[in-house]
């Protein structure tokens, strides 16, 4: 029966967790543009309702402060964040985490293609409880073009 030897490094990596989690769930990729570089894209649920679409992002740890709403090239919706997530720290001398799993990225991004009957001078957004709400009004429908019947004579 044969052993095999494990090493130092293979143990380390094996059993670092957080490192580990950050690669698998943010990959570098070699294709990105230099502003998405680094950023992860924040999930979102798009709820489309008869007068708004509203878009719902959690942004756990993130103050409003940290997040910026706006829209570029007259329909695209940009959210975007450079704020860092902030940690608790130990409140004795002494304390220091033994695991750090919840690592937030240091940037957030997302864009959205608005549709049409996007009211993109009426949009609000609001930051509570580590959700980010942002509300797109819809404008009205264009009226309905009337046939008015003339009569020959």
């Amino acid at each position: 029966m044969s052993r095999v030897g494990i090493s130092g490094d293979l143990v380390n990596h094996l059993f670092n967790i957080p490192e580990s989690f950050e690669k698998l769930m943010f990959p570098s990729q070699e294709h990105e543009s230099n502003e998405s570089k680094g950023v992860l894209s924040i999930p979102v649920d798009i709820l489309d309702t008869p007068k708004e679409y509203i878009f719902y992002m959690d942004v756990p740890g993130l103050s409003k402060s940290d997040i910026q709403v706006m829209v570029e090239d007259e329909n695209t919706l940009v959210i975007r964040s450079g704020g860092k997530r902030k940690r608790e720290e130990g409140e004795e001398e002494g304390c220091k985490y033994l695991r750090l799993e919840r690592r937030a990225p240091k940037k957030l991004l997302r864009k959205f293609r608005l549709p049409e009957n996007a009211n993109v001078s009426a949009i609000t957004a609001k930051c509570e409880n580590g959700v980010l709400t942002v509300v797109v009004e819809k404008l009205p429908p264009p009226p309905k073009s009337k046939t008015v019947e003339v009569t020959i004579s």
